[in-house]
């Protein structure tokens, strides 16, 4: 599912206007990314939590030369499913 079929989605289960949708879907990504931008965990009960989670620097091949490398350490945000969510999926059913 893309953004698009998720405000589609979204404005059929709600019965609201796809333009109303699609900006409130915008801005959840945006305050999501805002927050995970500023280091802070968003979450969401029964669904998940979205998180930035720092990485250690550590050793590599470049896979073009062969040649050892280092890789930076760095920041990756990370989203871990509740176990609501968890749940549902494993038994392939929907809320």
């Amino acid at each position: 599912m893309n953004k698009k079929e998720l405000v589609d989605a979204v404005a059929k289960k709600t019965g609201a206007k796809k333009k109303d949708v699609k900006k409130i879907v915008d801005a959840t990504i945006e305050a999501i990314t805002e927050a995970l931008v500023k280091g802070e965990k968003v979450q969401l009960v029964g669904f998940g939590t979205f998180e930035v989670r720092k990485t250690a620097a550590r050793k590599g091949v470049n896979p073009q030369t062969g040649e050892p490398m280092t890789i930076p350490a760095s920041k990756v945000p990370k989203f871990r499913p509740g176990g609501q969510l968890k749940e549902l999926v494993k038994k392939g059913k929907k809320k």
